[in-house]
């Protein structure tokens, strides 16, 4: 047999040596690219939202402080803190968070002793609670407006959550809220007040609703009216309430809108009411699953309206002569919610208002703010006090001398366990 010769046949040539870099040039080059990528690394890192973020948690746990089973016979200054990002005292769960600059700050309620923080290279511009979180929103330079729109300069569009127990970041996205907004809730959404543009979302952070002018607007023709401006605010039930003033009414105009629509549809709102009011301009002072009232001046009333549009009822309002003149804070009144009640601050006195009916049912007048609940009773702020008053009558049972030094604006005032707590101003003030 013949054997085969395995190298027989075509030889295949020998392969080409492996090019290696042997001049000065070829390491140059990779020099140049090595560096290139470290400066798009660096780059990158200085520009992200993790460079300028510094976040200080806590693992301790800590719970809600018990509330007093008596009245105090008295309340003195504990601890005070600066925090002009907040309207009004925040408390989320077990802690008092205030905002001050760039840094958010989760504090102890009876020493003010700082917790945890969460600092950006923003500017805050408000700070807030909902779903048992802190909320706070940062001001941004970039948006999609024109440059005619006013707004165009930027707004108050990054929005966070933060764990109140330990600091630590939950969500974050981007809306467009615009400078002065104040961020109002019902407990399932909140919602960005604002001149133009009224935003809400649900507790994920995705939008659910925008009102108005939204910038980079696809289909125009979504919104039911263009060109309006919304002068006063409310939230409650899953619904949104605006008092808006619109080129082609004659008048004030009472809208309510459902917090949420169709699925993608966050710029088609979806009506409840439309109603234009009989005069310039107007306040949201409470609403629920049926009702909306809304204060009204010359002759002062408050104004219900059933969920047809149609008034329901009317009631005349004893209200200090500088009243309704200008829209509230914020474009949001100020209100708080009592037991079975609403306490509206009009601007002189305290009206609190029936969560049914929404009907007045008693006033106390000189008061700095619409006041809190506290051991049963409701606080109202008064000149160098805090008168206690009944809930069931409105009938004030004793006063609580206060030192506020030289601060003769609004004072709103929360609660949390033993702790009173007022702002004055920019500043929280707690009271033990």
């Amino acid at each position: 047999m013949r054997s085969e010769d395995v190298l027989e046949g075509d030889v295949p040539p020998p392969r080409a040596p492996r090019t290696r870099f042997t001049r000065k040039r070829d390491y140059a080059a990779i020099g140049l690219i090595v560096v290139a990528l470290v400066v798009a690394v660096v780059v990158v890192w200085q520009k992200s939202d993790l460079r300028a973020t510094a976040s200080i948690t806590t693992d301790r746990q800590y719970e809600d402080p018990a509330a007093p089973e008596f009245f105090p016979p008295s309340l003195g200054e504990v601890w005070r803190a600066e925090s002009p990002a907040t309207f009004e005292p925040v408390v989320a769960g077990p802690t008092v968070v205030t905002g001050r600059g760039g840094e958010v700050a989760g504090r102890d309620p009876e020493t003010g002793d700082v917790r945890w923080t969460y600092r950006r290279d923003l500017e805050l511009c408000t700070v807030s609670t909902q779903w048992r979180n802190a909320v706070a929103l940062f001001r941004t330079t970039e948006n999609a407006l024109p440059e005619s729109d006013p707004r165009h300069a930027g707004g108050c569009s990054e929005m966070t959550t933060l764990d109140p127990v330990s600091g630590k970041r939950d969500r974050q996205r981007n809306s467009d809220a615009e400078l002065g907004t104040r961020l109002i809730g019902d407990g399932v959404y909140l919602t960005a007040t604002g001149e133009r543009l009224v935003t809400t979302v649900r507790s994920d952070l995705v939008e659910t609703m925008d009102y108005g002018q939204i910038p980079a607007i696809v289909n125009p023709d979504k919104q039911p009216r263009t060109g309006c401006t919304y002068k006063s605010a409310h939230a409650a039930s899953n619904k949104i309430a605006v008092i808006e003033r619109c080129p082609n009414d004659a008048a004030a105009r009472l809208t309510v809108y459902k917090a949420t629509g169709k699925e993608n549809e966050s710029d088609k709102p979806v009506e409840v009411l439309s109603s234009v009011l009989g005069g310039e301009s107007a306040q949201i002072v409470a609403m629920n699953d049926d009702l909306t009232a809304v204060a009204m001046p010359s002759p002062n009333r408050l104004v219900v309206f059933g969920a047809d549009g149609a008034q329901t009822a009317t009631y005349d309002l004893d209200l200090g002569p500088d009243d309704l003149r200008a829209d509230p804070p914020g474009r949001a009144s100020p209100v708080t919610r009592a037991t079975g009640a609403f306490h509206w601050f009009s601007g002189s006195r305290t009206i609190v208002v029936s969560a049914t009916e929404l009907r007045p049912l008693w006033t106390i007048k000189d008061t700095l703010g619409p006041g809190t609940v506290f051991a049963g009773r409701a606080l109202l702020p008064v000149k160098d006090a805090i008168a206690v008053v009944s809930q069931a009558d409105g009938k004030e049972v004793g006063r609580i001398p206060v030192d506020r030094a030289n601060h003769t604006g609004i004072v709103t005032m929360s609660s949390v366990g033993p702790i009173v707590l007022e702002q004055r101003g920019t500043t929280v003030v707690a009271l033990h």
